[in-house]
């Protein structure tokens, strides 16, 4: 008997690393439902969730739509840098940067979970190598830090399921964010390697943590950054 192809919901699927994720399942033969504040075309997904998961709103709907949905993996990749400076981050004291890295996760985690198989749900959230601390991004990498603790608590919660969570965490990485306007006061620093992080080795990280190779992987958060956390550096 033919089996279906496992389902994957990404979250912030039509840039960066989240569209070098879907083009990483697809072409290992899962099925995958994007989730984004833009419909593009170049998405690789099968299904598209257009929705802006910074604002409650559009967390509301994605979850509307994913109800019900039966998935093996969720990789939550939807993000945004801003540093401290940045004019909307200073008025609402990063409540963007919180909703949009931890709240969805979460949210949309609790929404995929109860129809996640056993033993083989697998969700990944996109940190930072920022969640170590960087001067000038104090509230970005407050909300990346947080996902240490939604991680584990999700992984002791849904251990004696065997579904597993984890977060991969990148140091500075070949997408738009890093000449995106907004950041002109972060730049980037080189990294010990001596070059930047590319979003297909990202993807390849996270295709094997939601792999069934990786099951006795939970609660982890892998830090791929060309060795900027073992440098000694701020980078």
């Amino acid at each position: 008997m033919k089996r279906s192809r496992p389902v994957v919901v990404i979250s912030g699927i039509s840039s960066g690393i989240g569209l070098a994720t879907a083009r990483r399942f697809r072409s290992d033969g899962w099925q995958v439902i994007g989730v984004d504040i833009d419909a593009s075309p170049e998405t690789f997904a099968d299904e598209m969730i257009v929705a802006d998961l910074a604002h409650l709103a559009g967390i509301n709907f994605a979850e509307g739509q994913l109800s019900g949905q039966r998935t093996c993996a969720f990789v939550h990749s939807a993000g945004v840098m801003r540093d401290d400076a940045d004019d909307e981050t200073l008025v609402d004291a990063g409540a963007t940067l919180w909703t949009l890295h931890v709240g969805a996760a979460a949210r949309l985690a609790q929404t995929l979970l109860p129809n996640m198989p056993d033993q083989r749900g697998r969700l990944v959230f996109l940190s930072s190598r920022a969640a170590r601390g960087r001067a000038g991004r104090g509230l970005y990498s407050a909300s990346k830090a947080a996902l240490d603790g939604l991680i584990r608590s999700l992984a002791i919660e849904q251990a004696p399921r065997g579904i597993t969570v984890n977060a991969v965490a990148p140091a500075a990485t070949q997408t738009p964010q890093l000449t995106d306007p907004a950041r002109e006061n972060a730049a980037v620093q080189p990294l010990p390697i001596g070059r930047v992080i590319q979003p297909d080795e990202v993807a390849a990280t996270i295709a094997f943590l939601a792999s069934e190779d990786a099951g006795a992987i939970t609660g982890q958060t892998i830090y791929q950054c060309g060795g900027a956390s073992i440098a000694g550096a701020n980078r």
